[in-house]
């Protein structure tokens, strides 16, 4: 997910689980320690193209790994004296801020390997899109109204009298009103995150059985699939399936209510290493680019149709019709440093969102409603 989504659902985690003990420190440690697992990003070598993909969300990003990013992002409070007792709720604090950011990232297509050093299996449900909006104004709302409304109390808190209650009813009463009363407009944006990942799950569901239709209208047999949710939506899925070496390229719209419709695209074949032509193959060195981009793009991968030397991941494409990969692979000629160049588009991507928004909508003139066949007997 965004910078942005990872520092709201770890401080409204934080708030809510720690926020009366830590008070203000609760938001920050938060923050901290769910934006430290993508310092991943900055990790790059000149001799290994690849070693920034393949480490981005790998072992910062794992649960084994994640007391570290805790502890880090508790040290300012760490080594004072009149912090010393908060040291273990600080800790947890930081913990499941950062455990906040891996399973959020799990929730999208990229895939996050969250049970390194056991499996460096990539984990991606497709259940909300890399940047989505609404999931994230949500906990900014909630956020925001939180800290409208404590402000608000503590201006019309009346002043304390000389005949205060004893400390020990005070802190009674405090501690019986302030769940609900400080942090409800928090838990309602967590509430509601929670609400629209099932609400995912379920149109996820909901895509991959119109897949399965598309596929068997076709005569085709799915040997593997994905549907993801596009850009900002929960609505146009990016649809993949495999079958007979080929993988096959659709978006699909799935309203709320209603049947889903289709919109056609391409397919390609899928690109092994048993594809490689013979100057690919003789590139590949103890390095093995090929077999770690495969790892990488979950095995999606097939030839640019405009630029048959670069080999791409066909779940990312600039273009919304036909396959143009965001990134992808380029074998380089002899004699080169590295066996393979990396190849990011991503700032090439001109998304239109008028275009986007005629899908939601269900205005754009390209999608058609599913083709039907008889059903089996």
């Amino acid at each position: 997910m965004d910078t942005l989504s990872h520092a709201f659902l770890g401080a409204a985690v934080a708030q809510v689980a720690f926020g009366r003990r830590l008070g203000w420190r609760a938001a920050t440690v938060g923050v901290v320690a769910a934006e430290l697992p993508d310092l991943d990003f900055l990790i790059h070598s000149a001799a290994d193209p690849l070693l920034n993909v393949e480490l981005h969300r790998h072992f910062t990003h794992s649960f084994a790994f994640s007391p570290v990013i805790a502890l880090v992002a508790a040290l300012p409070w760490w080594f004072r004296a009149e912090h010393c007792a908060q040291r273990p709720t600080l800790f947890l604090c930081g913990l499941a801020a950062c455990w906040s950011h891996i399973l959020l990232d799990a929730c999208t297509s990229y895939g996050t390997q969250f049970l390194v050093p056991f499996t460096q299996h990539r984990f991606g449900w497709d259940l909300i899109s890399i940047i989505d909006p609404v999931f994230t104004l949500a906990l900014l709302a909630g956020l925001v109204a939180n800290a409208l409304v404590n402000r608000s109390r503590k201006a019309n808190e009346p002043p304390t009298a000389n005949s205060a209650p004893p400390v020990s009813h005070l802190a009674s009463s405090q501690s019986l009103r302030a769940p609900a009363a400080t942090y409800l407009w928090v838990w309602a944006a967590l509430g509601f995150g929670t609400a629209y990942m099932a609400l995912g799950a379920v149109q996820k569901s909901r895509a991959h059985a119109a897949q399965a239709d598309l596929a068997r209208a076709r005569g085709h047999r799915i040997e593997r699939s994905e549907a993801m949710p596009t850009l900002g939506n929960q609505f146009v899925w990016r649809s993949l399936y495999q079958c007979e070496g080929r993988i096959h390229s659709d978006r699909l719209r799935v309203p709320w209510f209603g049947a889903p419709t289709v919109r056609a695209s391409e397919s390609l074949p899928q690109v092994t290493d048993r594809d490689l032509t013979p100057t690919e193959t003789a590139r590949i060195t103890r390095h093995n680019s090929f077999a770690r981009f495969t790892h990488f793009a979950d095995g999606w991968t097939a030839r640019a149709p405009g630029d048959p030397t670069l080999i791409g991941d066909m779940r990312y494409s600039l273009s919304t019709k036909a396959f143009d990969p965001i990134w992808g692979i380029r074998f380089t000629p002899p004699g080169s440093p590295t066996e393979v160049e990396w190849v990011n588009r991503s700032r090439d991507r001109s998304l239109s969102a008028a275009e986007l928004w005629t899908e939601i909508t269900g205005a754009h003139p390209e999608y058609r409603s599913l083709p039907t066949v008889p059903l089996p007997n």
